[in-house]
C-alpha cells in the first residue's frame, strides 16, 4: 500500500508540472512574399511560383500572388525572357522553347508593388546519369517491403557538387520532408557510382519519374536547412523555427522577400515497377 501512495505522489507531481508553452515568435507586420522559381534546360520545369508568407501560428490560406512582372535575364547578352501567369498551374511560366543553356548565367526579376527581386544563378554542366533500376526487397529493417529503384551515374566535376533528386510517383511529387533527396560531395561522390537508393519502397504497376538537379551552393544552402526545419519537432530542446536563408534579395523598395531560385540542368529517367 505505501509503494502504491509513492506512485500516486510522483504521478501527481508530473503531470502538475506540464505546462503549455507558447513561444514568443517574431511575427511579421503584413505579408511578406514568398519566392520559387526554376530556371532548368526543360521548358516543363521552368516556372516562379509567388505566395504570401504566414506569421507561424496562422490558419490562414495560402494566397497566390497573379499581378506581378516577372522575367529572367540572360546576363551576357541582356534578353529578357518574359513570363505569365497561368491559373491552372498558379506560377507564372515562359513560352515553353525558352530553356537555359550551359555556361550562362541568369538573373530573376519580380517585381510587385514598387518592390524588385532579384536572383542569379550559374547554369552548370550536369552529370551522368547512367541506368536506373529496381529490386523486389523483403522484411528490411525500418524500410518495410516493397520495389526500390538504385541510380546509378558519375560525377566527373571537382567542384560545384551539390545536388537534388525529386521524385514524381503516378504524377505526384513527393514534397514530404523525407523525400528531399539532397546530396553533395562530402563524403564523396563514389556512392552514386555504386548506385543511389531512394529511400522508400514503391509498389507493383507504380509508375515513377526522378529527376535529377545539380544546384548552385546558395541554393542547395536552402535546401539543406529547409529540411532542418521540417525534422525539428518543436520539443523543448529543439532551436526556435526560423526561415532558411533565401538567395533573393530586395533591390528597390522596402520589406523582405523569402523563398529560392534554381537554375540547373534537369536529367530525368522514368521508370515502371512492372515484374514478369
Amino acid at each position: 500500500m505505501k509503494k502504491t501512495w509513492i506512485l500516486l505522489l510522483i504521478s501527481s507531481l508530473f503531470f502538475s508540472c506540464q505546462e503549455e508553452v507558447i513561444l514568443d515568435l517574431d511575427q511579421k507586420e503584413g505579408r511578406i512574399p514568398v519566392i520559387e522559381g526554376y530556371w532548368t534546360d526543360q521548358g516543363i520545369s521552368n516556372e516562379v511560383k509567388i505566395s504570401l508568407a504566414k506569421n507561424y501560428y496562422d490558419s490562414l490560406d495560402q494566397e497566390s500572388v497573379r499581378d506581378a512582372e516577372v522575367f529572367v535575364k540572360e546576363l551576357k547578352t541582356g534578353r529578357k525572357i518574359a513570363f505569365r501567369y497561368l491559373e491552372a498551374t498558379r506560377s507564372y511560366r515562359p513560352n515553353p522553347l525558352e530553356r537555359a543553356i550551359v555556361g550562362e548565367s541568369y538573373q530573376l526579376n519580380v517585381n510587385w508593388k514598387g518592390q524588385t527581386y532579384q536572383s542569379e544563378g550559374l547554369m552548370l554542366a550536369p552529370p551522368i546519369l547512367d541506368s536506373v533500376v529496381w529490386n523486389y526487397e523483403k522484411d528490411r529493417p525500418f524500410r518495410g517491403e516493397g520495389y526500390f529503384i538504385k541510380v546509378y551515374g558519375k560525377i566527373p566535376f571537382l567542384d560545384n557538387n551539390q545536388y537534388r533528386i525529386r521524385v514524381i510517383e503516378n504524377d505526384t511529387l513527393k514534397n514530404q520532408r523525407e523525400d528531399y533527396l539532397l546530396f553533395d560531395d562530402t563524403f564523396g561522390l563514389q556512392v552514386f557510382e555504386k548506385g543511389l537508393e531512394l529511400g522508400y519502397a514503391f509498389q507493383k504497376n507504380d509508375r515513377v519519374r526522378m529527376e535529377l538537379y545539380r544546384l548552385n551552393k546558395d541554393a542547395f544552402v536552402y535546401l539543406s536547412q529547409l529540411v532542418n526545419l521540417l525534422f525539428s519537432d518543436g520539443g523543448l530542446f529543439s532551436p526556435p523555427p526560423q526561415n532558411p536563408t533565401s538567395n533573393i534579395r530586395v533591390v528597390s523598395g522596402k520589406g523582405e522577400v523569402l523563398g529560392y531560385f534554381v537554375v540547373s540542368p534537369v536529367l530525368t529517367r522514368t521508370v515502371v515497377i512492372a515484374p514478369k
